[in-house]
């Protein structure tokens, strides 16, 4: 099987996505969208929220995610470590609140625990580590397309601050911009799928673009209404603490837990990088749609926490790669991809890689 080619040079100490991110973010600091600028800004980052959405929907391949059905104690396994689990360790952490974590980046915490899991770096990481590469991915994409239902659902049930406005209307203009689009793609997805998939590099420009200005209309809400002085570098530290010992958590029980109930080891695989993983992707626009101006903060956890998650799961990836390569007899370490590029190609829409990389 074709394995997901995920190349950066050597000296770049993280994916170059990232530092787009960061570049967003230190713009929107410098240069923050205010008055009529802003009120264009939120309209447009709107609109890409939808256009991202729907494009996620048009390449999802329902046939091959269908097929993958047939597996369906792995993809539970993993919907409950995504959306029973992390919820649970989300809501534990509320005893850090105040002493190591501000109410706002406890929100931001909670709600990094809500969203759905990755597709692409699953991916990527599950074939490097010699994994159940089909499963990771009818596991990431059932994970996304539940996310659009229950991360919103479960947002209102547990979030109460943080300005976070769950009502009828909150979850109509969620339905109106995710579930719609989302929906509009699949429906189109028979016309338009192969002229998306011949242009997928060109599109995925579109889809980093789209998440680039849901970041920078967060983060410049959040300077105009100066809530950047509620947190100091000490609770950020605290913040990076706090997300080590939650990934730490998740691959440990992951690994250990999908042993427990008798998985095969590929499947073991799939289960420990689809299941401890969270979306940027998928978890920006939700967070501007439920957030609002207070979007700023509450994505910030998240951000950090994708590429801790990339940065610990390719060194994982390439030692459960090894680990496979002795138990055949193989000589040498295996080589491996460099997979921290995971973040680049899972924003360059996430669920394209349902199409590509199950038919191969």
């Amino acid at each position: 099987m074709h394995r997901p080619s995920l190349r950066l040079p050597s000296w770049l100490p993280v994916d170059g996505y990232i530092l787009a991110l960061a570049g967003t973010v230190a713009l929107a600091a410098a240069l923050p969208a205010s008055g009529p600028a802003a009120t264009a800004a939120e309209g447009t980052s709107t609109g890409a929220v939808a256009l991202l959405f729907f494009l996620y929907g048009a390449r999802l391949s329902t046939r091959e995610a269908m097929a993958g059905l047939r597996h369906w104690r792995l993809h539970l396994t993993v919907l409950a470590c995504t959306f029973v689990i992390f919820p649970l360790l989300g809501l534990a952490a509320r005893g850090l609140v105040p002493y190591v974590l501000p109410p706002a980046l406890y929100t931001g915490l909670l709600f990094l625990c809500l969203v759905p899991s990755t597709i692409q770096s699953s991916i990527a990481f599950t074939s490097l580590a010699r994994g159940n590469v089909a499963a990771a991915i009818c596991a990431g994409s059932f994970s996304s397309i539940v996310g659009i239902v229950a991360t919103p659902l479960l947002a209102a049930l547990v979030l109460r601050s943080g300005g976070a406005g769950f009502s009828a209307g909150a979850l109509l203009s969620i339905g109106g911009q995710l579930l719609l689009p989302f929906v509009a793609g699949q429906l189109l997805r028979r016309w338009i799928g192969g002229f998306l998939t011949r242009h997928k590099k060109v599109l995925g420009h579109v889809d980093r673009g789209s998440i680039l200005l849901v970041v920078y209309t967060a983060f410049s809400a959040g300077m105009v209404q100066g809530i950047w002085h509620q947190v100091s570098p000490l609770r950020l530290l605290c913040l990076l603490g706090v997300e080590a010992v939650l990934l730490g958590v998740m691959l440990t029980g992951t690994s250990y837990g999908a042993k427990k109930l008798g998985f095969a080891r590929e499947d073991r695989v799939a289960i420990t990088f689809a299941g401890s993983k969270k979306s940027l992707a998928a978890g920006l626009p939700m967070a501007s749609v439920l957030f609002g101006a207070h979007a700023g903060l509450a994505v910030l956890p998240l951000m950090l926490f994708h590429q801790m998650q990339l940065m610990v799961c390719a060194v994982l990836a390439k030692r459960y790669a090894r680990s496979a390569a002795e138990a055949v007899g193989e000589t040498g370490a295996a080589e491996g991809h460099d997979a921290r590029a995971a973040a680049g190609e899972e924003a360059d829409t996430e669920a394209g890689a349902v199409v590509g990389g199950a038919r191969r």
